[in-house]
């Protein structure tokens, strides 16, 4: 269900922007962020910070893409988040706190301080390739391009890299059982 409620609006941007084109697709994009974070809060009576902050991300720079009629803030925001969550985990990092463990701890049971020093130190680097990546896509293609590239680059990538990263999990405490569970991504955006 967590993984349909970060998806979903997602998807929902790539099928309108099929169809519609970008600025209409930037506002069923807010518009069904807004409904994920409502469904998700009714279910669980909680919202991520990672939630939050991607939902603030939507409505603003979406917002000023529709407002401005320029396309420009909705590619930004993947860059930013991206940025910003990057810049988060090192923060941690460097300070001696994994800080992902905070937002993670109850999808990876057992794991241990090494094992989740690792998987913010990948996560963090990760986030850095992705908004590297996203900026020059964004700057050195067509919108149509730039909207595949999310769908077939960035969301099957953070696929790939979650599961990718479950062998190192197992050696640092994650159960088998919990490997299943281990492969959820963190959110796209």
């Amino acid at each position: 269900m967590r993984l349909a409620l970060d998806l979903g609006p997602l998807l929902l941007f790539f099928l309108a922007n099929a169809k519609v084109g970008i600025f209409f697709a930037t506002g069923v994009f807010i518009v069904a962020i807004l409904v994920s974070m409502a469904v998700s809060y009714a279910l669980v009576r909680h919202v991520t910070a990672l939630q939050m902050f991607s939902a603030v991300m939507v409505v603003v720079m979406g917002g000023l893409t529709i407002w401005l009629h320029n396309e420009t803030f909705i590619k930004l925001k993947p860059t930013i988040y991206y940025g910003f969550v990057a810049a988060i985990l090192g923060f941690g990092l460097a300070t001696g706190r994994p800080l992902l463990k905070n937002v993670l701890g109850g999808a990876y049971p057992g794991l241990d301080a090494e094992g989740w020093r690792k998987l913010t130190r990948n996560w963090a680097l990760f986030f850095v390739v992705m908004a590297i990546a996203n900026e020059l896509v964004w700057r050195n293609s067509s919108t149509s391009f730039w909207v595949g590239y999310k769908l077939w680059g960035a969301i099957p990538a953070t696929l790939l890299f979650a599961i990718a990263n479950v062998p190192m999990l197992m050696r640092h405490g994650l159960n088998k059982e919990d490997a299943v569970n281990a492969s959820e991504p963190a959110p796209v955006e």
